[in-house]
């Protein structure tokens, strides 16, 4: 195996309008625009997503089992868009990101009108027209952050929008459908609402500065990435990334599962379903998740802050265990078990988010940028998802919750030892400055 290449310096590129705000060059106002702007525009962008899953798409002009492919349909074009966002993502010039950003939100809205007017199961075609470009605005927002010495707080801010976001746009979706907004109409009425609250935020993301001397100096350059360059650092760290990406596949199955099918999930519970359970449930978890993940910018060595990261994935998987074993045994109410099975799922799933990639390139010093990593990341967790929907869709159906349960410990499971693998690999391959005679290169701690 190759040793890592030399870091390739070039020169930093300046976000428009940033020169004009020099109060931002420093301090906590800084860092308390970057997560207000980052939250608060991708948490818009749910609301062009998620809001339809509140449905259930069983009364006219919708049959039974419409919902399953219709979140097929989203989630297939989510995918795709994943793949493509290896290579758009990771070549993205940053002065391009925040009109690519409003342009992609607005195909997906453009595709939302159809679906209420398009009649079923035609229109199933315009959520695949929907997710297609909506799978690419994480990545982009993602680009302002990384790189910072405060990156960590940053995207856990980020992320934590994503987890309540998912619950808060789809009690808009239930509010909307309880006026008497119908079922195909509700996801772009939904759209609407949230179109003046994106445009401000992704204006407050183009405001953001480029990264500091300083920052550059403790995480690396960040720069676009050409296809040669990306599959030398693949090669570089196969085996590492590929434990990775299991875990991430899995985790993200589960994720999808519990996010698209909640409804239905905690009537099977046996839970009592009305508007608000799903924001109050996301915010127990986004709180916890927040803490644990954004703590992470406190550790300043970048090996030390990267193990720690994984060691944090590991132990997160193991809640899962503990809250499937728990409800067994009669020993949770339906609100701890998918407060407890979300905390347990979304640590590990942050933690690649905010950290893992993060410091993997901050300590290795290569020429990258997260958006390439978490891209070759997500492609394969959606990809993964959709053959779980293509299996319950043919197959016998039904209750989702025995097949959610199942699905939990098998990512719990394989999840479990796929990232102690990866540990394992980075721990001998990366190995730090001041130790001699091991196997992999050397690197200078931060």
């Amino acid at each position: 195996m190759k040793p890592p290449s030399k870091t390739i310096q070039v020169p930093q590129t300046s976000t428009p309008g940033a020169e004009a705000l020099p109060l931002f060059q420093r301090g906590w106002f800084l860092s308390f625009w970057c997560v207000v702007a980052a939250f608060g525009a991708y948490a818009c962008m749910y609301a062009f997503r998620k809001p339809f899953t509140a449905g259930t798409y069983t009364a006219e002009p919708f049959q039974a089992g419409a919902k399953t492919w219709l979140v097929l349909a989203q989630v297939l074009g989510y995918t795709v868009s994943k793949f493509i966002g290896i290579k758009i993502i990771a070549e993205m010039a940053p002065q391009r990101r925040a009109f690519a950003l409003l342009g992609l939100v607005g195909i997906a809205q453009c595709a939302l009108l159809l679906f209420a007017v398009v009649p079923y199961p035609y229109n199933m075609a315009c959520l695949f027209l929907n997710g297609l470009p909506l799978g690419m605005v994480f990545g982009l927002v993602l680009g302002f952050l990384e790189g910072r010495r405060m990156t960590e707080a940053f995207v856990a801010g980020l992320c934590a929008s994503f987890i309540l976001a998912d619950g808060f746009t789809k009690s808009v979706g239930t509010y909307l459908l309880q006026m008497g907004v119908k079922e195909q109409w509700m996801p772009f009425t939904a759209g609407v609402i949230f179109i003046l609250p994106l445009s401000l935020f992704v204006w407050m993301l183009r405001r953001i500065p480029p990264p500091s001397k300083e920052d550059v100096a403790a995480r690396s350059e960040r720069a676009p990435m050409n296809r040669s360059e990306r599959w030398a650092m693949f090669r570089r760290y196969a085996p590492g990334l590929l434990g990775i990406t299991v875990a991430h596949l899995l985790i993200t199955v589960l994720r999808s599962m519990r996010a698209d099918f909640a409804p239905e999930l905690w009537a099977a519970l046996g839970a009592k379903v009305d508007a608000s359970v799903f924001t109050r449930s996301e915010m127990y978890v986004a709180f916890g998740v927040l803490c644990v993940n954004g703590l992470m910018v406190l550790v300043r060595d970048n090996r030390r802050a990267f193990f720690l990261a994984m060691g944090v994935a590991v132990t997160g998987l193991s809640l899962i265990g503990v809250a499937l074993q728990a409800w067994e045994l009669g020993h949770l109410s339906p609100f701890a078990f998918m407060v407890l099975i979300g905390f347990g799922l979304y640590i590990p799933y942050v933690a690649v988010h905010t950290t893992i990639f993060e410091r993997l390139i901050a300590m290795t010093r290569d020429r990258g940028n997260i958006g390439y990593l978490m891209y070759l990341a997500d492609s394969f967790g959606y990809l993964g998802y959709v053959a779980v929907m293509v299996m319950r869709n043919f197959g016998k159906g039904g209750d989702i919750l025995p097949l959610f349960k199942m699905v939990a410990w098998v990512v719990a499971g394989v999840s479990f030892v796929s990232l102690l693998v990866a540990i394992a690999y980075f721990g001998l391959w990366l190995r730090p400055a001041r130790q001699s005679g091991s196997p992999g290169p050397a690197l200078t701690t931060s």
